[in-house]
């Protein structure tokens, strides 16, 4: 059985608890609790050194310690529906938008939360070494975190989807950063049509409720 190493409460390890369910796998679940660092404890770091969640060991026992790896994986042995593409301009396109949900969306997200929140002292960037927060970048992100979101709103202006015209991956990491966004205060506005159709369309799909 395959087996997922999650948060419920993590952005990460959301986008392989979606991607998992839109591919219909039947897997085992394990939470990691990070609020109390459980990933940075000797039994955790014996499943993954890296101290991050997601990881997926899967049922012949590798294990992938990443969301890139986890949605390569799962996609190879589980090619439908197919959310990588697969033509290779949808392949492109998509992988395209993807890196730019994960850039311009989750780690400018990440940068303005990790480099401010009190509980997140020494802890500013995720893994098995400390690194110190630097202010500056927290306001940095805040300014990223705008700027998504009217990336986002212009994108989808007449468009149903993130890359293609079909549901792919960069949907589902979209979806996961728009809504990660809460923690640092920022949501979606009047001044974001486009953004708030595609969203109440996205939240009709029984994997987005995960």
């Amino acid at each position: 059985m395959i087996t997922l190493y999650d948060c419920a409460t993590a952005p990460s390890p959301r986008r392989a608890r979606i991607l998992l369910a839109e591919k219909g796998v039947v897997h085992d679940t394990v939470q990691v609790d990070l609020r109390n660092g459980e990933q940075l404890g000797e039994a955790y770091r014996q499943i993954n050194p890296q101290c991050t969640v997601p990881a997926l060991r899967t049922d012949d026992g590798l294990l992938l310690a990443d969301n890139a790896a986890i949605t390569a994986y799962l996609e190879a042995r589980y090619p439908q529906p197919a959310l990588l593409g697969e033509t290779p301009a949808e392949k492109a396109e998509i992988a395209s938008w993807n890196w730019r949900m994960e850039f311009e969306g989750l780690l400018a997200i990440a940068e303005a939360l990790r480099n401010s929140a009190p509980a997140m002292a020494n802890r500013a960037l995720p893994g098995a070494v400390d690194y110190p927060q630097i202010p500056a970048l927290a306001e940095r992100g805040l300014v990223r975190v705008g700027q998504f979101f009217n990336l986002l709103n212009d994108r989808l202006a007449g468009r149903d989807f993130i890359a293609t015209d079909r549901f792919s991956v960069a949907d589902i990491t979209a979806v996961v950063a728009v809504d990660f966004a809460r923690v640092v205060k920022h949501k979606p506005g009047e001044q974001h049509p486009h953004l708030l159709r595609w969203r109440a369309v996205m939240a009709q799909r029984p994997s987005m409720s995960l």
